[in-house]
């Protein structure tokens, strides 16, 4: 038989085992007041977390909206409005006259060949060179940091020296004509910013004064590509030029399109160094829409100059507009 000592034992582990069962809870009922009390507060809670958070976002955005509608959207209105008008002060409507007579002045018609010649000629090239440029520094070149400083003073420069710079090396007796550079296109001297060699002029100043920045952004890009994904195409044996065109052309499309954009933009606002070096009424090859515009201003025929504004504004959403629809077709097939 057992003995006692071994009993209290055995006793002992199954009062342990027993209290170690776990231990059933009853169920808690909860008053249906309640929790409906709860369930408003959550409502009100995140009912005054979405109006306080629209209060902010409101008070942000306000002061820019009101800003835009005030000073862009309602005098673009008034444009529009004023482009169907007879005058500025005789508001009989007179359907598209104005827009017919803008479309058929020999002046309009000038303006707008040469800004869409030049902006032809020098986006292109500013895109190019500094994407070329950018390829350029990103090899590590020794005194990387002075040529890019080099590019990116022109940005420093006022405007006025801009002017005063390209005066000295191109007026008749100028440093480019004292270097023989008229040597390249005539036999004599040349006073380039009266001249069909113009826009070429124009075009230089351009380039200079623009590279700069363009480059920056490209080198952005260049240096934000993985290089794990260009080292893993050299293994499988892809050359310079192929890792270029299929993998960095592919990270370097927003910067192209942005580049191409700003370029566009840029090229349309050379009228300031252009009217500073040559006035209300340049050389034929310089005439500009803003010549066109400015001018239709100092002579008050506002109706003119609002149907001009409003042709002007349709072509540059167009052309940028078609530029965005090339970027989403790029984004659409890279991603397919």
């Amino acid at each position: 038989m057992p003995s006692e000592e071994t009993q209290n034992k055995e006793t002992i582990k199954e009062e342990t085992r027993a209290d170690r069962k776990p231990q059933t809870v009853s169920a808690v009922t909860i008053d249906p007041e309640h929790l409906a009390k709860i369930k408003l507060d959550k409502k009100k809670f995140h009912r005054k977390r979405r109006l306080k958070d629209w209060a902010m976002f409101t008070g942000y955005l306000t002061p820019s909206l009101v800003g835009v509608l005030v000073f862009f959207y309602l005098p673009l209105l008034l444009i529009l409005k004023t482009s169907f008008q007879r005058s500025s002060t005789n508001t009989d409507f007179v359907g598209f006259d104005n827009y017919s007579r803008v479309l058929t002045n020999e002046a309009f018609v000038n303006a707008a060949k040469n800004s869409m010649t030049f902006s032809g000629i020098a986006v292109p090239l500013s895109v190019l060179l500094a994407l070329l440029l950018a390829i350029l520094l990103n090899t590590k070149l020794p005194a990387e940091s002075v040529f890019r400083s080099i590019l990116l003073n022109p940005m420093m420069v006022p405007v006025a020296s801009v002017v005063l710079i390209w005066q000295v090396f191109f007026s008749y007796n100028g440093m480019a004509n004292g270097w023989g550079l008229y040597k390249l296109f005539e036999d004599g001297r040349i006073d380039w910013l009266k001249s069909d060699h113009s826009q070429f002029v124009i075009l230089v100043l351009f380039l200079w004064k623009n590279l700069g920045y363009n480059m920056v952004l490209f080198l952005a890009a260049l240096n934000s590509i993985d290089e794990e994904i260009l080292e893993a195409a050299k293994m499988d044996g892809a050359n310079a030029i192929v890792r270029f065109f299929a993998i960095k052309m592919h990270f370097l499309a927003p910067t192209l399109f942005f580049v191409a954009i700003m370029s566009l933009i840029n090229s349309f606002k050379i009228f300031r160094e252009v009217y500073l070096l040559t006035g209300d009424h340049p050389y034929a090859n310089l005439y500009m829409l803003q010549h066109f515009m400015n001018n239709a201003f100092t002579n008050l025929d506002y109706s003119k100059l609002s149907a001009g504004a409003i042709i002007m504004c349709v072509f540059m959403i167009v052309i940028v507009g078609a530029l965005f629809f090339a970027e989403s077709k790029f984004d659409a097939d890279v991603e397919g």
